[in-house]
């Protein structure tokens, strides 16, 4: 029975009553030490019957620094379902385990995939509760694939529970907090435990414990005399009673409470030969049981309660405790790892020895992407390093590991102290690269640029290559801010480096976009043309060099050869378990899905590509990816979706973080505007905008146009002379069809010539632009209409505004509606007689349109959840909820759909 947690308990039998009819749900238990997690969590599994399965497993604190021991052993029973599972995620799960020799995984998320799908074919069986205690001191790959799959869960019946402490930090978790208990279930439990207390004593414990559970049951059985006095955390006063209580112990106990504190694993045949090293025999074990503080199976041993192993810990000396590493190194025969960390724990003072195979260790970690662990083994190395250079060697690698985990503030502190030590100018521009990196994702890209540049200088005459990359990274910096003369700047200094053909390929890179500003862009397009090509050619090829094709050829207004290079990079990340670039490539890809009027695909596109930055912690790319979204808000006319899309990505903007995003919400909020008529503001949005000399590009042919539509409407004709200008230079340098469409159509506009709306028109259909073609469309209708033709408008406008419903253009929509009473319509009816492929993915949601269309192409559910980072049983129920709305009842049936 539990005292004062009636609230929470109901909670958590709410998730396993949903569970029980095949949803899934997960929840953090947060609290100090001591509060009742661990037994929020005991009651959890007292809850479900024979019908479930339980896995569970507890953070060890000298463990969390090994990748995936939690993993490991949280799946330990279920590794026979392995061959269930796709190739490359049970590939992964091997890989990460070190399991048959396997190769180990790049890909940490690739891990909770396969992790995601070991637990749904499991709960075939029957609901599944996963329990996970002391998540705090997880492992960080562990804990990272274990948080992957609670984000990811559906309609499997399993329920994840994590108990940790406050710093826990479990985003996108439902989180609960435990207080303390209140005085009357203090004393309730106080009562029920120790009937016989005496009075005195009882309010001592009462006060002392101050509605912590564990101390409550801990305290009366302590020496309270020997506490110490005085307002100190209560965990430190738990602590200390443990060791007050230790003092009491024999020297063999107190040595073999040590052994089982400082053996990580809780191995009872590893623990015992540890104990003949020391001399001791195995009786000792059993003279332990007394003290109440070991638990011992049939294979292992543990503690009760993390505070009792911590204070045994803390307790011994630091003599003490490395006669107890070196004892465990010693007695590790199979996992050299593991007896680096040992070896580590046993080191006195600097041996390189130790410090090489803890590089080792680090090594390991890294292809296993355990990155915060190398970090850590990394620098634990380099303090144990006797030589001068290869600390900072090792000291450079930790702050390179350090960054790759997500740990910015740890990766500067090493920065800081190792910029003191570094006397080579290569070791100082990795260091200077890695910081660049952080100050980027920061905001402080001015800082990234100066960092880069200067750097690059120290290295250009020992080390030119990494001089010519670093230039190219500062010169994408700079291009993000709009500062064209840094770009210049780092071009010149590129220029200067020795000759060869990596350097060519990496100043067409950058000359490509700077010949854009030139007095006739051509030769910038042509440039990027070249270079896009070139990349084409080439099968493969580095994904950063592939994105900034595409993201280039998006800037010379090459949109399908943009989609074409980006949809493929997806899926080759998705096949490959690349999900850490997925946000950046997503985004690209929504970016021109959207600017090819393909809406729906925008969407799925960015719905997935916002759910995978925010579970893998991408701040940068959630910004970018709210800032596409707002223009999509904006063509829809949802304005609080729009602007709180806008206001997210423009936060970051204020701190200077990137200007192309600030300029897409910038027109995002312009876009709303001259939807809902707020003509005037559409253009001081617009020129606002326009004023950077980096958006008077060919990725803002859109915008230019809106631009003139605006300054035309507002009876403000002089406004649009410099975009029309704009539109037909990037029209004759492109050659483009589509951006010809948008220059016939402005310029129509302009001349109030009804024949320039027509020949757009043609355009638009042939290059099938929707969007595009209903806004002309609706201004064509205009035109006729105020030139009396009504008949001819009546045909437009219902065109325009078919398309304008079918696209969810509502504001749009209803400036055609009004066209029409205009010219004479009385009741609008645009429903179409048949259902077009766009009604139809209209009805589904995103995640659903992205299974359907997979099922429709032949792919199983296993196929595509394993794209699509979902469990089969999720890609299941995904279809269950589309069949009806489609009206369609197999699969056989959704293959004969239209969907794209």
């Amino acid at each position: 029975m539990l005292y004062g947690r009636a609230r929470e308990e109901r909670q958590i039998s709410q998730l396993l009553e949903d569970a029980r009819t095949g949803s899934s749900g997960s929840l953090a238990i947060v609290a100090e030490p001591g509060v009742g997690k661990s037994a929020l969590l005991d009651r959890a599994a007292n809850m479900v019957d024979d019908s479930w399965q339980v896995l569970r497993c507890t953070g060890v604190e000298c463990e969390s620094e090994l990748p995936f021991a939690g993993l490991q052993l949280l799946l330990a029973g279920a590794m026979d379902r392995l061959a269930a599972l796709p190739p490359l995620q049970a590939a992964a799960v091997r890989g990460a385990f070190g399991l048959d020799g396997s190769p180990r995984t790049e890909d940490r998320f690739l891990v909770g995939l396969g992790t995601l799908s070991l637990l749904a074919e499991l709960s075939a069986a029957g609901p599944v509760l996963v329990l996970v205690d002391d998540a705090h001191w997880v492992d960080q790959p562990s804990i990272e694939a274990m948080l992957f799959v609670a984000r990811r869960l559906g309609a499997e019946g399993v329920v994840v529970l994590f108990a940790a402490r406050t710093e826990f930090a479990a985003q996108g978790l439902t989180e609960l907090r435990l207080g303390p208990l209140d005085p009357q279930a203090s004393r309730a439990l106080l009562a029920e435990t120790v009937p016989k207390l005496a009075p005195e004593t009882r309010d001592r414990v009462l006060a002392e414990a101050a509605g912590n559970p564990l101390a409550l049951l801990e305290m009366p059985g302590m020496n309270l005399d020997l506490l110490p006095v005085g307002p100190l955390p209560l965990p430190d006063r738990l602590r200390s009673g443990y060791q007050c209580h230790l003092l009491d112990q024999p020297e063999s106990i107190r040595t073999a409470l040590l052994v089982v504190a400082a053996e990580e694993t809780g191995d009872l045949a590893l623990v015992l030969r540890v104990l003949t090293g020391l001399g001791l025999t195995e009786e000792v074990l059993a003279a332990t049981e007394p003290t109440g503080m070991l638990t011992v199976s049939e294979l292992t041993i543990a503690f009760r309660h993390p505070l009792r192993r911590a204070a045994v810990y803390q307790s011994a000396t630091f003599t003490q405790r490395r006669a107890v590493h070196a004892a465990i190194a010693a007695a590790i025969t199979d996992d050299p790892d593991r007896r680096a960390w040992h070896l580590a724990g046993a080191a006195s003072g600097p041996d390189e020895e130790v410090a090489a195979a803890l590089q080792v260790a680090a090594e390991n970690a890294c292809a296993r992407t355990g990155y915060a662990t190398a970090a850590v083994a990394l620098e634990r190395s380099a303090r144990l390093t006797p030589d001068p250079a290869d600390r900072v060697r090792r000291l450079v690698l930790a702050v390179e590991a350090a960054a790759d985990a997500g740990r910015p503030e740890r990766a500067l502190g090493l920065i800081t102290e190792t910029k003191r030590l570094a006397t080579d100018p290569i070791a100082a521009a990795r260091l200077a690269g890695v910081q660049a990196r952080i100050e980027f994702d920061r905001g402080a890209l001015q800082v990234a640029y100066e960092l880069l540049l200067t750097a690059a200088v120290r290295v250009a005459t020992v080390e030119p290559e990494m001089a010519a990359k670093m230039l190219v990274e500062a010169a994408q910096t700079a291009w993000t801010t709009g500062d064209l003369a840094g770009v210049r700047a780092a071009r010149a200094r590129l220029a200067e480096l020795p000759t060869s053909p990596l350097l060519a390929d990496m100043i067409t890179v950058i000359d490509g976009p700077l010949a854009l500003h030139s007095v006739d862009p051509v030769t910038g397009v042509q440039l990027i043309r070249a270079n896009v090509a070139r990349i084409k050619a080439v099968s493969g090829g580095p994904p950063a060099m592939r994105f900034t094709m595409a993201v280039q050829s998006i800037i010379a207004s090459d949109l399908g050869v943009a989609r074409e290079i980006l949809a493929g990079l997806a899926i080759e990340c998705r096949e490959q378990g690349m999900v850490g670039w997925l946000p950046t490539v997503g985004c690209g890809l929504g970016m021109a899905e959207l600017l090819l009027g393909r809406f729906r695909e925008a969407e799925v596109a960015l719905t997935d590509a916002l759910r995978i930055a925010e579970d893998i912690s991408q701040p940068g790319q959630v910004c970018q990816v709210h800032s596409v979204l707002s223009i999509l808000a904006a063509i829809r006319g949802d304005e609080a979706a729009c602007r709180d899309f806008a206001r997210r990505a423009l936060r970051q903007a204020d701190r200077g973080f990137n200007s192309i995003g600030a300029a897409r919400s910038g027109w995002a909020l312009a876009l709303l505007d001259l939807g809902s008529g707020r003509h005037e503001a559409a253009v001081d949005r617009l020129e606002a905008i326009h004023r950077d000399p980096n958006h008077a590009l060919g990725q803002w042919i859109h915008l230019l146009s809106d631009y003139v539509e605006a300054a035309v409407r507002l009876r403000r004709p002089e406004r649009a002379r410099e975009p029309m200008a704009l539109l037909e230079q990037w029209s004759a340098a492109t050659g483009s069809a589509w951006v010809r469409a948008h220059e016939l159509r402005c310029r129509a506009m302009l001349d109030d010539d009804g024949a320039l709306f027509a020949q757009a028109l043609k355009v638009h259909v042939a290059e099938g632009r929707w969007f595009d073609q209903a806004r002309t469309g609706l201004l064509y209708g205009e035109w006729l209409r105020r030139e009396r033709y009504l008949t001819e408008a009546r045909s437009e406008l219902r065109m325009a505004l078919e398309i304008f419903e079918r696209l969810h253009a509502h504001p749009w929509a209803e400036r055609a509606r009004n066209e029409l009473r205009a010219a004479g319509v009385g009741v609008i009816d645009t429903a179409a007689s048949d259902r077009t492929p766009s009604d139809l993915a209209a009805l589904l949601t995103s995640q659903e349109l992205q299974v359907v269309r997979l099922a429709a192409a032949g792919a199983t559910n296993k196929e595509i959840g394993a794209q699509l980072f979902l469990s089969p049983k999720t890609v299941g129920n995904h279809l269950y909820r589309a069949y009806p709305k489609l009206g369609v009842t197999s699969r056989v049936a959704l293959a004969r759909l239209q969907l794209d």
